[in-house]
């Protein structure tokens, strides 16, 4: 019998693990290079990078698009980063789009902030709009379910 597994791209290295589900709560680390694939804490994405971590992760990821002169993704990136401390087993990451415009292109985002929700490579929700942690938190907490 085959236990169920997830694909976790590190954020350190890119490389791509699989890691059996029951040792998702229990900080699971890269093969390749030991980092934790589950940081709690946003990552920054990269042109090079964001692609690959949005189609690999099998788990839910959470991508902040956001741009260095928007007002209200400056304040809510203390707000995200709080969420994601929260979250452990929730990918965040964020992608600078005003830096990568091609990163962030083929998701057709309209307005900043925007948060899009990924799992297995697909788009499941998006949320335009700074908001507080607690609901960024509830926010990502019904797409769990």
């Amino acid at each position: 019998m085959s236990e169920h597994s997830f694909h976790l791209v590190c954020l350190h290295c890119q490389a791509t693990n699989r890691v059996p589900a029951a040792r998702l709560s229990a900080a699971p680390k890269c093969g390749k290079c030991s980092q934790s694939l589950l940081t709690a804490s946003p990552h920054e994405l990269n042109a090079q990078t964001a692609n690959k971590v949005i189609q690999k992760n099998d788990v839910l990821t959470i991508v902040d698009f956001w741009a260095s002169w928007c007002q209200p993704c400056i304040m809510m990136a203390s707000e995200f980063k709080t969420a994601a401390g929260q979250l452990p087993q929730v990918v965040f990451a964020k992608v600078q789009t005003d830096k990568y415009e091609q990163a962030a292109a083929p998701y057709n985002i309209r307005s900043l902030p925007t948060m899009v929700a990924f799992r297995n490579g697909k788009e499941v929700a998006r949320q335009s709009g700074a908001l507080p942690s607690n609901q960024i938190i509830q926010w990502v907490q019904s797409l769990q379910a």
